[in-house]
């Protein structure tokens, strides 16, 4: 399967939708109308309000994080996702959804356990993992 020429990417700070060629994307690529970085490397925080504008828009692989501040083994892995984004920057984003500020979406993908990763692909849920991995295996299941 050959790779698309470029993909597209919702900003998450003013919800622009930008085209960035492929052989483009691990040159830290800024939004067009706001300026402000696209892939630069760090895990991007979503929430209700602007998970299906991201997730929908965005076509790249997505890996979402559902985590809770309160819980010892979200806390522990974040680093290791952390690490993980920066060294899928350019390849796929990746997300944390803090499950308690944001009900509807851990209702929505019926998130029972935390951490739990979800690997996305133009909006559809392919994979789904719950409890701490270190940064290789995230890299690993986000391919």
């Amino acid at each position: 399967m050959n790779s698309p020429a470029s993909h597209q990417l919702a900003c998450i700070h003013c919800g622009a939708i930008n085209r960035i060629p492929a052989a483009r994307l691990g040159d830290d690529p800024n939004c067009g109308r706001c300026h402000q970085p696209l892939l630069d490397g760090a895990p991007v925080e979503l929430g209700d309000a602007n998970f299906d504008a991201v997730v929908g828009a965005t076509t790249l692989p997505i890996v979402v994080d559902f985590w809770a501040a309160w819980c010892g083994p979200c806390r522990s892995m974040a680093p290791q996702f952390e690490a993980a984004a920066r060294q899928l920057k350019g390849r796929a984003l990746l997300a944390k959804v803090d499950s308690d500020a944001n009900p509807a979406l851990s209702t929505r993908f019926g998130i029972r356990s935390i951490p739990t990763l979800l690997r996305l692909q133009d909006g559809r849920e392919l994979r789904r993992q719950s409890g701490a991995l270190p940064a290789a295996q995230i890299v690993a299941f986000a391919a």
